[in-house]
C-alpha cells in the first residue's frame, strides 16, 4: 500500500509514517512545513511541499506517485485559535478537507483515515465516552472535526468511498527520531518537560473541579500506539473489507484517566526532581473529565494501546528532548 500522509512532517504524522514504514508500506508526506518539520521526514520518503487546499498538487500526487490511499493528519488544531478565527478553521479544515476528498474522486482513490478529535463530544453526559455519545462541539475546532467527518459519511454513501474517522484524546510520548515540537505549544506534557528543562514555571489550570483531587481528568494516548491504530485503520480500508462498509468511527485513548496533578507527579518522578508550578483559575470551556471508552477499537479494528502507561509516555518524550535539546534544528 502507497500512503499519502497529510501532515506527515507533524508530530502525530511523522510517527504514523514511522509505524508504516516498519510495517513496509510505501509513504509519501504532504507538508507545507508551516508547523512541520523538514527533518521529521526520512530522507527515503518523497516530501510534497504543500497544502491539501492546492487540487492541482494533489492530482498530480495521487496520479504521479500512485496513491493508494490516504492519512489525513493535516490541519489547523488550536482551540483558542479556532475561537479567535474560526474562519480560518472552515477554511482548512472542511472547505479543504472537501478539496481533499474530491481530488482523490477524481483519481480514484477511496480509501482514507482521518486524523478527529475528542473535541467533537464537548461536554460529555458521562465518561468513558463511547462513539455514539452526542456530539456537541463547544468551540470551531471541533465543530470543523465534526464536519468533515459528517463528509465522510455522505462521501461514502454517495461515492463508495471506505473511511474511518479516529477521534484521538491526548497524544503523548515520543520515539528514538520523532518528538512534539510546536509553536505555540499549548499540550501539559510538553509544557511541563520545558519547565523542567529550564523554562518558566507551568500554570495548572483550575484545582476545583469535582474530581479527587480537585484538578481535571485527561486520557492519553501514545503517538506510537496511535501510529499502529492508523495502520490498522488502513488495513481496514482495503475494498471489500466490511469494517468499512459504512463510515467507521473509533475512540483512541488509553481508556485511564490522570489528573493534572497526577501527570505532574508522574514527570517529577521521571526527572527526578520537583517542578516548579502554580495554579491560576480553570479555562473557559474545559470539561471535568474526559475519558475514552476504547472497546469499538479494540472489538472492530484489533487494537489496544501496548505504552500508554504515564511514565513510559513521559519518559520517551523526555528522552527526546534531552536528545534533541534545539528540537529538529539540531
Amino acid at each position: 500500500m502507497r500512503v499519502l500522509v497529510t501532515g506527515g512532517a507533524g508530530y502525530v504524522g511523522s510517527i504514523s509514517v514511522e509505524v508504516l514504514l516498519a510495517a513496509g508500506h510505501a509513504v509519501v508526506v504532504l507538508d507545507d512545513l508551516a508547523t512541520g518539520h523538514r527533518g521529521s521526514v526520512p530522507a527515503e520518503v518523497p516530501l510534497v511541499e504543500g497544502t491539501y487546499e492546492d487540487a492541482g498538487l494533489l492530482t498530480r500526487t495521487f496520479r504521479d506517485l500512485e496513491i493508494d490511499a490516504v492519512l489525513h493528519c493535516g490541519g489547523r488544531s488550536l482551540v483558542s485559535e479556532s475561537m479567535r478565527d474560526p474562519a480560518a478553521y472552515f477554511a482548512t479544515n472542511v472547505a479543504g478537507g472537501i478539496v481533499l476528498l474530491d481530488s482523490m474522486r477524481a483519481t480514484g482513490v477511496s480509501r482514507i483515515v482521518f486524523s478527529s478529535s475528542a473535541a467533537v463530544y464537548g461536554r460529555p453526559d458521562a465518561t468513558p465516552i463511547p462513539e455514539d455519545a452526542p456530539l456537541r462541539p463547544i468551540n470551531p475546532y471541533g465543530e470543523t472535526k465534526r464536519s468533515f467527518e459528517a463528509a465522510l459519511t455522505w462521501y461514502g454513501a454517495a461515492y463508495g468511498l471506505r473511511s474511518a474517522s479516529l477521534r484521538y484524546f491526548n497524544v503523548a510520548g515520543a520515539t528514538d527520531r520523532n518528538g512534539e515540537v510546536h509553536q505555540p505549544e499549548t499540550h501539559l506534557i510538553p509544557n511541563i518537560l520545558a519547565s523542567a528543562d529550564g523554562g518558566p514555571p507551568i500554570t495548572l489550570f483550575g484545582d476545583d473541579y469535582e474530581t479527587s483531587d480537585g484538578f481535571a481528568v485527561r486520557d492519553y494516548v501514545d503517538a506510537t500506539d496511535l501510529g499502529e491504530a492508523h495502520l490498522a485503520a488502513l488495513e481496514a480500508t482495503a475494498p471489500g473489507d466490511p469494517r468499512t462498509a459504512a463510515s467507521l468511527v473509533c475512540n483512541l485513548g488509553s481508556g485511564v484517566g490522570f489528573s493534572v496533578r497526577e501527570v505532574m507527579a508522574a514527570a517529577e518522578r521521571v526527572v527526578g526532581a520537583p517542578l516548579p508550578h502554580e495554579v491560576g483559575p480553570r479555562r473557559e470551556g474545559d470539561p471535568a473529565v474526559l475519558v475514552a471508552s476504547i472497546n469499538r477499537a479494540a472489538d472492530v479494528l484489533g487494537w489496544r494501546p501496548q505504552r500508554s502507561d504515564l511514565e513510559s509516555m513521559i519518559g520517551s518524550a523526555w528522552a527526546w528532548r534531552r536528545a534533541h535539546p534545539e528540537g529538529y534544528s539540531a
